[in-house]
């Protein structure tokens, strides 16, 4: 079965556009006293990482809003299952909330035995941004650009090898991805955390990454990596003289972006008031200039069009899973 790659993997981008807003939208009357104690934003992924770095200038504001302690708890492991899991398992008050990825989207179709279904235990509250991803190898990888690479890669299949921070996660799929489109053999390396896998490719023991650029561009500044291509269908603007995997591998597109869920049966007043406080946070100038400079695209959705958006990625990465052969190690 042929697989017109560019259609897919360009159907949830063209969604994503069309919710991304600069429009400052005024929070919600608060509801119910809500909060009145303090609330966890539980972050399934290692500290270091977009969720996490997002997650604590978004905790910080929401504070300042709020009047109320947003905390950050990192529970990573096991692909997002142990935190997310954890979430799903917490009562349902608006007071313990999940910081999510495309990660939880692919998982709906890569792992089986989930102890948890993303669309029946957790209600969508809001997006927070997205970003393009950076490919980079350890300087002593002889590729300095991507042809280069894929021409390494065919000349000793499954020789080379490439991290990423666990199943189903966005630098996991976008090698999957790459290894479909360019027809290559390169194993993957899963870590606990994106910061264990920058690890092992700044060490070298890796070859290969698929990384955010809000955090790998420094280190590709530095000359700690050799950065190869950005992700995006354009150049980002950060990196404006790096072309794009797509340049090489046409059609070839996979981003990282972040989110906000709760448990299933949270009252929908405070799902409300939440999307409003975490859009009016998005939208304050500071916030907005400071992800941009990084890299990372703000993005404003209601409740209803954030779910509408995250079933369209799950279908995605169901497709891209299946045809890619992609597999939990």
């Amino acid at each position: 079965m042929h697989i017109d790659f560019r259609k897919l993997i360009r159907a949830v981008p063209v969604m994503l556009a069309a919710a991304i807003t600069f429009a400052a939208p005024s929070a919600p009357a608060q509801a119910q006293g809500y909060p009145n104690r303090t609330v966890r934003l539980i972050v399934p992924f290692g500290a270091g990482g977009p969720a996490d770095v997002y997650a604590r200038v978004l905790a910080k504001y929401l504070t300042d809003e709020t009047k109320q302690a947003f905390v950050i708890e990192n529970r990573p492991g096991a692909g997002a299952l142990i935190g997310t899991d954890a979430v799903a398992k917490s009562t349902a008050d608006g007071y313990t909330l999940l910081v999510m990825s495309n990660t939880h989207t692919t998982n709906e179709s890569l792992l089986s035995n989930k102890p948890y279904e993303l669309m029946r235990d957790f209600v969508p509250v809001a997006p927070i941004n997205y970003s393009d991803l950076l490919m980079v190898v350890h300087p002593s990888v002889p590729a300095k650009n991507v042809a280069e690479f894929i021409a390494l890669a065919k000349k000793d299949p499954g020789k080379l090898n490439y991290a990423s921070s666990g199943p189903g996660t966005p630098y996991h799929m976008a090698g999957e991805l790459f290894k479909a489109m360019s027809k290559t053999d390169i194993v993957h390396i899963p870590h606990k955390a994106s910061g264990d896998a920058r690890n092992s490719v700044l060490a070298g023991t890796v070859q290969m990454m698929f990384d955010a650029v809000t955090t790998m561009s420094e280190l590709a500044k530095a000359g700690k990596v050799q950065a190869l291509a950005t992700t995006g269908l354009k150049r980002s603007p950060l990196t404006p003289d790096l072309p794009t995997v797509a340049e090489t591998v046409p059609g070839y597109e996979a981003t990282i972006w972040l989110g906000i869920m709760a448990p299933k049966d949270t009252p929908k007043d405070v799902i409300a008031y939440l999307n409003g406080a975490i859009n009016k946070v998005i939208n304050l100038p500071e916030v907005k200039e400071a992800w941009l400079k990084q890299g990372a695209i703000p993005l404003v959705m209601t409740p209803p069009e954030f779910d509408a958006y995250l079933r369209k990625d799950i279908d995605k990465w169901a497709e891209v899973v299946k045809v890619s052969g992609a597999k939990v190690q």
